[in-house]
């Protein structure tokens, strides 16, 4: 059951009512999960451009010299690289390796930094880095008067021209700068989780409505809900905080040791060690259904008739016309080979590949 008295509300809400969207709890907001509906929203943000609420996550800017603090301990990727106006993906970990949240850490300056990290966790997660950040340091948590819409989609870049100016043409990928936006200094960003041309524009709470608007004056651009989001990023075999990794699950069973930096120090990198040297006792598969039938989460998956795993994100692939999933397995099933998932009633035959299983996304462009 929800506890309807604890769930927040996006400052978008009464926009998202007007238009008519169907909304459910998320992460302890209520959210968008769909407009016109999730395979209309989906292909339309793969040809044009779609517009996301992301007012839910979690924002933090913190002041700490790298050399004067232990900021870089708290995370798995190296910062002392990052130059500013860069963003880059990572984790914080617990002492047993487990992923405490994974996250995008901006650097604004020198010594100041802002941490994007999941609306669910945030909490928790402020209480992490107020635990283990030490030295010199200032920590703020804006998420409350912070908002963030997403644009995502190949027309992205020239919905937002007219209203950031020529210059949101040169910003490239992982990369971020400030742009006047409806009279406001704004942080807008070029990540995106959809595998398309995509773009997160920072804006105080109190003008994000306006701004929410102004866009979607544009008649390239349609809002988009959660379920399409979700949809979008497991085409690209993007893992989702809660279902796909947790703190009990390492970066390496996920398959993410990309984002791992082995040649610096950061908590849980002895555990990590530890299983790179006694092996994994599950790693995460990517697989492809013979059919439109989509495996859901917590199917069983089979493999040479013998239990192997669990399923933690599935569904139709409104692009490619198929089930598509992603799951634990024990031992190593190699892409081509075959297996089964079944919930005890429904059985989907498929096959493990490789990601993305999306490969046609304008997102480097």
């Amino acid at each position: 059951m929800v506890d309807q008295a604890n769930i927040l509300l996006t400052p978008l809400i009464e926009e998202h009512k007007s238009l008519g969207a169907r909304l459910a709890p998320f992460g302890g907001w209520m959210m968008p999960i769909q407009y016109s509906g999730i395979i209309e929203e989906h292909m339309w943000t793969r040809k044009h451009a779609g517009l996301f609420d992301i007012c839910h996550m979690g924002e933090f800017l913190i002041d700490a010299d790298l050399s004067k603090s232990s900021l870089g301990h708290l995370v798995t990727i190296d910062l002392k690289s990052m130059k500013a106006s860069s963003c880059r993906y990572g984790f914080m970990l617990n002492e047993a390796g487990g992923i405490v949240d994974d996250l995008l850490v901006y650097r604004i300056s020198d010594t100041r930094w802002m941490i994007v990290v999941n609306a669910a966790t945030t909490p928790g997660d402020e209480s992490h880095i107020r635990e283990y950040l030490t030295g010199f340091t200032r920590f703020e948590n804006v998420s409350t008067s912070l908002g963030k819409l997403d644009l995502q989609g190949p027309e992205a870049g020239r919905v937002l021209k007219p209203l950031a100016g020529a210059d949101i043409e040169k910003l490239r990928y992982y990369n971020f700068s400030y742009f006047t936006v409806l009279g406001e200094k704004i942080i807008i960003s070029r990540t995106g989780y959809t595998g398309e041309l995509g773009y997160e524009l920072y804006m105080p709470n109190e003008k994000i409505a306006l701004l929410w608007k102004k866009i979607l004056e544009d008649d390239r651009v349609k809002p988009i809900g959660l379920g399409a989001r979700d949809t979008l990023r497991l085409e690209m075999g993007y893992d989702l905080y809660g279902q796909d990794i947790d703190a009990r699950t390492s970066p390496l069973e996920a398959g993410l040791e990309r984002f791992v930096d082995w040649n610096k120090d950061f908590i849980g990198k002895a555990a990590l060690l530890k299983q790179k040297k006694e092996g994994l006792s599950k790693r995460m598969i990517y697989f492809m259904a013979d059919s439109r039938r989509s495996p859901r989460h917590n199917y069983r998956i089979s493999y040479n008739a013998k239990d192997a795993g669990t399923v933690t994100s599935g569904s139709f692939s409104p692009s490619l016309g198929c089930g598509i999933g992603m799951g634990y397995a024990s031992g190593e099933i190699a892409p081509g080979e075959r297996i089964l998932l079944s919930d005890g009633t429904v059985s989907i035959s498929a096959k493990v590949v490789g990601i993305p299983f999306y490969k046609n996304g304008s997102a480097k462009i």
